[in-house]
Parts: structure tokens; sequence; C-alpha cells
């Protein structure tokens, strides 16, 4: 789906990282996965937990808390994989990331959307679209594009690819 198509749709998926609430266009997620074994890659950057294989596919997943400067991921019942299509140089690059829970479905119209803020996130303000506020509480609509650099999501493929020309990984149907 370009990027075009992607913004006339206002669905977000709502996930929790901690007790904070954050939200991703639904046009770049292209599945939810129970938590499974991630297989881990020697060398990976701190917030690369590793690799799974999705039908065939190894998929690299990401630690998202760690990614946003948080603790690391602590695995309970509602932990899952979300994954992501991130758009790099004109190509797409299927990422997942590890979240503590998936929320909600939202849809939101662009006048419930408020600019990020300018000063005194903890978060890198590229990364946020602008914040919701549902029911008394702040949303951070995130561009999933930005989240990475292109020299972060290259090292990632690179490790990908390492990982698989040496292992065999189990699948998940």
């Amino acid at each position: 789906m370009n990027n075009e198509n992607i913004a006339k749709i206002n669905t977000f998926l709502s996930f929790k990282l901690g007790e904070e609430e954050f939200a991703a266009h639904v046009g770049k997620v292209l599945n939810i996965l129970e938590m499974t074994k991630i297989t881990e890659v020697p060398k990976a950057p701190e917030y690369m937990k590793g690799v799974i294989n999705l039908r065939g596919t190894v998929l690299p997943v990401i630690d998202t808390r760690i990614k946003f400067g948080m603790t690391k991921t602590e695995y309970t019942t509602n932990t899952c994989i979300i994954v992501l299509d991130i758009e790099m140089d004109g190509d797409s690059i299927h990422v997942g990331a590890l979240v503590d829970s998936v929320q909600a479905v939202l849809e939101l119209n662009s006048s419930q959307i408020m600019p990020a803020p300018s000063i005194g996130s903890k978060y890198k303000s590229e990364f946020i679209e602008g914040v919701a506020n549902i029911d008394d509480k702040f949303i951070m609509i995130l561009n999933m594009d930005a989240v990475f650099s292109g020299n972060e999501l290259a090292n990632i493929q690179d490790k990908t690819k390492e990982t698989e020309n040496s292992a065999t990984i189990v699948e998940i149907e």
C-alpha cells in the first residue's frame, strides 16, 4: 500500500509499552503474532531481540521498549509481536516489534490528533506524528517509517541475512 492511500485511512492500532500507550497506522501493520521463541542473533544491536521464522521468511524482531529508551520487555501472557511494513529508500522491509500488549483499533479523524510536543518529550519527536486524547488519556501516534534510521534498518537486514545463511529457525504457521 503506497503512502498516499495510507494517508487517507484514519485507523490506528494502539499498543502499550510500560504505562505508555502508542499507536501505529494500520496500513503499516501486517499481522499480530502471539509470543514465540526468538532466535538470538550474535553481535546484533541491543534493541534487536533476534529473528523468528514467519511462514518461511526470516523476520527480525525488535524490542520496541529498548528502541525507545525504556527497560527491556518482560514477557507476560499479553506480550506479542506486531509485524510491520517499514519503508526504506523505496523498499518495503518487514520487522517484528515486541510490545507489552495490543490495546485496540482506533478510528481517529484529523481533528482528534494534536501536534507532537516540541519539547520535554522523552521520545524522539521525529517518531511522533501527533498525540490523540482519547477518554482522558494520551496516545502517541508513531510514524513507523521514522522509528528506524536507514543505517539501523540496513544493519538489521544484514544481521537477518547472516542468520538466514547460518541457522535453521523453527517455522511458525
